[in-house]
């Protein structure tokens, strides 16, 4: 077997990069946001979720019948939404003396 070979076809592997390329940009721009408003960052804090909210075990007259898996992983722009909500956190906590418990 070839080393070179890999497990997807040519056409796969161009999907693949020209998805990244779509992505790249609002990584980019999500990664750029400066939090310097208070009420952006109070915002910002509300609308992303500290936990998947996808995760959950399905019960039927208190049987477990399957638990779903945490898929926020599968969002490409995960990592960045974390981080923006992190940012969010810290300059509430550090800048604005704020109690973020409400928050997690």
């Amino acid at each position: 077997m070839n080393s070179t070979t890999s497990i997807f076809s040519k056409n796969r592997c161009q999907y693949l990069s020209f998805g990244k390329f779509l992505v790249q940009p609002v990584r980019k721009w999500l990664d750029s946001i400066a939090v310097d408003d208070r009420q952006v960052a109070r915002w910002l804090c509300q609308l992303i979720p500290a936990q998947c909210p996808f995760e959950r075990d399905i019960q039927l007259w208190g049987h477990h019948l399957f638990h779903v898996p945490p898929m926020c992983k599968l969002n490409p722009v995960y990592e960045e939404l974390v981080g923006l909500r992190f940012r969010s956190l810290s300059f509430l906590a550090d800048v604005c003396g704020e109690d973020v418990r409400p928050y997690c």
